[in-house]
Parts: structure tokens; C-alpha cells; sequence
């Protein structure tokens, strides 16, 4: 049946931005498709970005490695940040995936399952996963790759990057002819000596830019759509939505749309969130429910069925998201799956 909502990708904007983050610094591009891509569908953004040149990729969890590695077949290296959790190891080497080993209790699970080709992380700061630099073990057969995450990288100005840079190059100079890996979306824009040897960007692949706001470098990649429902003129002191969250103070003309948060349309969207209708950008009004949302469409030549774009070309995806109060990791990742996904390029 068809939907009155949809999420548009754009694989060529994908493929471009790609590039981009290849001509950063000249070093190789590892595709970061974990959550389904950022929600943008795994099996086809990685398919276009082998077609890229793409050749390792890296998930969170080992069920979307395995699902990856079914799609696309044997040539490409998949790391599981997760790690060997568990009893995983032997699941992981039949999936023929590699963990990246982020403690002894996980080096330890990975050598009782047989060992083989793996990642270490090297926690520099971030307190999140991996060794802290004194806890590093030595060197061992199958490492192929050592890498660390930077907490600050979309703040090029924060002390704290030069303070992780420089504590991951020393802790993977005990591992030579290892790969070296540092950079994510906005480490790959803070200059060759955070390159290393090869960047795991997320973000700037989907779209949003390196810091956190829109930037010249990187196209535009999905863009999240919804019809317009019913059109209806609200008399001034007349309210709209749940809880009367907004009033009208003057006669309005508000355009019902196809898309609530059930769809990934953020709470936190109104008051200040505002969509591209009619060739203008306006703001949403009341709350948003569960399957739609209303918009102040006042003197605007819109009808029933029209299309409205909550995100993409017009709205970019960083701004939208700063109005929402959050980042555009969350708003790509909160479309749900009845949204379909469409792709074009």
C-alpha cells in the first residue's frame, strides 16, 4: 500500500560524501554502517560504497554484522565494536567477523574460541569502551588493527583532541604493522596528524556535518517527507493539538501532516521546529502526536496530498535537528520502520 510518509536516500550524495571524506586527508575510509546505516538501510548504503572502493566496514552489534555479511558476501572486512561478548566467538568466526577487543575478559573469550583476525581499543579518554593505555596488552598473532574514539571531534577548538591524539600514538606504536585507526566523521576534518592510517566516519556519510552543523563538504543524503492530510482555517483563540499547546492569536491556515512520532517525528520537535512547505520554511504548532503534526501554513498556496519535507535539501538535517534540541545522529535513527525507504542515484 502506498504510505503517506517516506525516506528519501540519495546513494549518489552518499557516494560524493564518501569521496569527500577520502580528499580530507588521502587516507582510507572504513564506512561506519552500524543501526542500520543510521537508519538509512545497511545492506544498500554498503553496496553502494563497496561499489565505491569501500572494503571494511564496522557495525556495533555482531547480529547486524552477520545480516551484513550475508548481504554482501565474502570480499569485505566487518569489525563488531561490541566486541567478542560472551560466548560469541565461535558465532563471529563463522560470520567470519572481527571483534574489536575492548578488554582482557574479551581477549581472553576470543582466544578460547580459536582466536584470529581482531581489533584492539584503545581507550584514550572517552571512558567508554576499550583498554586504558597502562592495561594494553602486547602484541599478539591476528591483530590487525588498533584503534581509539575521539569524544570531542565535532569542537575542532577542545584540548581534549590533541590530548587523545597524542596518547593513541604512543600506545599504537607498540603494535607495528598494525592499522591504525582514529578518525571519525569530524576527526577526518582536523588535519593530517589525526589521519593515522584510516578514518571510520559515521555521520558526514548520512549527511550531517562534522560539526554538528551544516557544512559546504557534505551533500545532503535523506530526506524525510510526509503528505499533507487536511487543510483547515483555525479562528483566532481557537487552540491546536493536545493540551492546547498552541493558541492561535490571529486567524491561521494549518496543513495536518502524515507523520508523528511514531514515524520519528520527535516530541521535541515543536515549539521551534519548523519544515519546508510551499517553498518556505515554516514552524510546527502544538504538540506533535503520534502519527501527525500540525503546521502553520498561513498564505501559502498548499493543497491536500502536497509533500512537506521535515529534513533534507531544503531543511538541513543539522539545523532540524538543533531546533528539536538534539543531534542528527537521533533524528536518523528514530525513523521507524513504517516509514518506507525509497533510493535513488
Amino acid at each position: 500500500m502506498p504510505s503517506p510518509t517516506r525516506l528519501i536516500v540519495d546513494l549518489n550524495a552518499l557516494a560524493a560524501n564518501f569521496h569527500a571524506l577520502e580528499a580530507a586527508t588521502g587516507i582510507e575510509v572504513h564506512p561506519v554502517v552500524k543501526a542500520d546505516s543510521y537508519g538509512l538501510g545497511a545492506v544498500a548504503c554498503a553496496t553502494r560504497l563497496m561499489a565505491e572502493g569501500a572494503r571494511t566496514f564496522f557495525v556495533a552489534r555482531a547480529s547486524e554484522g552477520a545480516s551484513l555479511r550475508e548481504a554482501l558476501g565474502p570480499e569485505p572486512v566487518i569489525y563488531v565494536l561490541d566486541g567478542c561478548v560472551g560466548d560469541a566467538g565461535p558465532a563471529l568466526k563463522a560470520a567470519d567477523l572481527r571483534p574489536v577487543l575492548n578488554h582482557n575478559s574479551q581477549l581472553a573469550a576470543w582466544r578460547v574460541s580459536g582466536a584470529g583476525p581482531c581489533a584492539i581499543q584503545i581507550d584514550t579518554g572517552m571512558n567508554r569502551l576499550g583498554f586504558r593505555p597502562e592495561e594494553a596488552p602486547e602484541p599478539f598473532d591476528g591483530l590487525k588493527m588498533v584503534l581509539s574514539h575521539l569524544a570531542c571531534a565535532d569542537d575542532p577548538a577542545a584540548s581534549m583532541n590533541a590530548r587523545q591524539r597524542d596518547s593513541f600514538a604512543s600506545v599504537a606504536a607498540r603494535y607495528p604493522g598494525t592499522v591504525r585507526s582514529f578518525a571519525n566523521s569530524g576527526g577526518d576534518f582536523l588535519g593530517y596528524d589525526y589521519a593515522f592510517d584510516a578514518a571510520r566516519p559515521g555521520i558526514c556519510l548520512y549527511g550531517g556535518g562534522p560539526e554538528g552543523r551544516p557544512d559546504p563538504r557534505i551533500r545532503p543524503v535523506a530526506t524525510f517527507s510526509a503528505d499533507i492530510l487536511q487543510i483547515r482555517d483555525v479562528p483566532a483563540g481557537e487552540s491546536v493539538g493536545y493540551s492546547r499547546g498552541f493558541v492561535a492569536e490571529t486567524p491561521r491556515r494549518i496543513a495536518t501532516i502524515a507523520a508523528g512520532y511514531a514515524d520519528g517525528v520527535l516530541r521535541s520537535y515543536s515549539p521551534d521546529g519548523q519544515v519546508w512547505i510551499g517553498g518556505a520554511l515554516r514552524p510546527i504548532v502544538g504538540r506533535v502526536s503520534m502519527d501527525v503534526c500540525a503546521i502553520d501554513a498561513t498564505d501559502l498556496d498548499v493543497s491536500v496530498g502536497d509533500s512537506v519535507e521535515l529534513f533534507g535539501a531544503h531543511r538541513p538535517i543539522d539545523d532540524a535537528a538543533s531546533a528539536a534540541g538534539t543531534i542528527a545522529y537521533e533524528l536518523l535513527t528514530s525513523i521507524t520502520a513504517r516509514v518506507p525507504r525509497h533510493y535513488i542515484g
